[in-house]
C-alpha cells in the first residue's frame, strides 16, 4: 500500500508530521525500509505512519530527532499530534483512559475502542461521513488508543457485552470473524475480562446505555457516559458510585468469563459456516 503523496500537511497536525517525517527521511538519504528495521517496525507501519494512517509513537519521535538532527522537533510535536487526532470533546476522554489503573465498560451496540480492529473501526466510524481521508485519521486515532497495553504496567480492563454486539454485522462477513477472533485473543490476556451479557438475561441494569467507568491512579475516578453526538464525563461521587453498582450488577447477570469465550466462539462458528 503507497503512503499518500498527496497528503496536505495543513489538514491537520498528524499530516504535517508525518508528511515532515518523510521528507527529512528522505533529505537524510534514509529508505523507509532502512528506518523501519532502526525503529524495529515492520516496514508496511512506517508505510501506514506515513499516509496518516496510524499514530506515530513516543519513540518513533525521539528517534527521528536522533537520525535526523531534528533537536527534539519531532518530540514536541508528538503530543500535538496525539491530542489533536481525537474529536475536541473527546481528548479529555482520551487523557484520563490513559492515566487509568482499571477501565470497566460496559457494551450495548459496538465493541470496545480498545478492542477494535482496524477494519471494524472503520465500519463504525465509516457510515455518515463523506471525507475518506478524515475516517483514516479517526480510525489510526482509536487504534492508537490501544498503546496503553503496551506500557510496562497496562491497566486491567473489565468488559462486559451486550450480546447484540456479537450479532450486529459492522461491515462484512470477514470484518466481524476478525473481530471476534480479537475478542477471543483478548479474553486470554490476565489483565483483561470479557464478559457476554446474553439476551436471555432480559431487562438489566444497563439499559440507560454503555458506560465506562475508570480507576485513575492519581485523583477522583470518573465516568464516562455515551451520548447522541458526543459523550459525558461525570466525576460527582454519587455518579461513579451508581456507575460501579451498575456493573458490578451486569457481571453479576453476565456469563462467566469461559461461558463468554464459548458463546464468542459459537458466533464466529455461525459466521464461518
Amino acid at each position: 500500500m503507497p503512503y499518500a503523496d498527496d497528503l496536505d500537511p495543513s489538514d491537520s497536525v498528524l499530516s504535517f508530521y508525518v508528511t515532515d517525517l518523510r521528507r527529512r527521511r528522505e533529505a537524510a538519504g534514509i529508505s523507509q525500509r532502512d528506518f523501519a528495521r532502526t525503529a524495529l517496525m515492520a516496514p508496511s507501519l512506517l508505510n501506514k505512519i506515513e499516509a496518516a494512517k496510524r499514530l506515530p509513537t513516543k519513540e518513533l519521535s525521539a528517534l527521528a530527532d536522533e537520525k535526523f538532527g531534528t533537536g527534539d522537533h519531532f518530540r514536541r510535536l508528538w503530543p500535538l499530534v496525539i491530542k489533536y487526532a481525537y474529536p475536541r470533546w473527546f481528548r479529555p476522554y482520551v487523557e484520563l483512559e490513559q492515566a487509568a489503573t482499571i477501565i470497566r465498560s460496559f457494551e450495548v451496540q459496538i465493541v470496545p475502542g480498545l478492542l477494535q480492529t482496524e477494519d471494524y473501526a472503520r465500519a463504525v466510524l465509516a457510515p455518515g461521513r463523506s471525507n475518506p481521508d478524515k475516517v483514516d485519521e479517526l480510525v489510526s486515532a482509536r487504534l492508537g488508543r490501544q498503546a496503553i497495553f503496551d506500557r510496562p504496567v497496562p491497566p486491567e480492563l473489565w468488559v462486559v457485552l451486550d450480546e447484540n454486539v456479537l450479532r450486529r454485522r459492522m461491515g462484512g462477513v470477514d470484518t466481524m470473524r476478525g473481530q471476534l477472533e480479537r475478542l477471543l485473543i483478548a479474553s486470554e490476556v490476565p489483565n483483561i475480562v470479557i464478559q457476554v451479557l446474553p439476551y436471555e438475561v432480559g431487562a438489566h441494569a444497563g439499559v440507560d446505555g454503555a458506560f465506562a467507568a475508570l480507576t485513575m491512579d492519581e485523583g477522583p475516578d470518573v465516568v464516562y457516559v455515551d451520548g447522541f453526538r458526543q459523550g459525558q464525563i461525570l466525576a460527582e461521587p454519587e455518579h461513579v458510585k451508581e456507575a460501579s453498582r451498575t456493573y458490578e450488577l451486569l457481571s453479576a447477570d453476565a456469563l462467566s468469563i469461559g461461558r463468554s469465550a464459548e458463546l464468542i466462539a459459537d458466533v464466529l462458528k455461525e459466521l464461518k459456516r
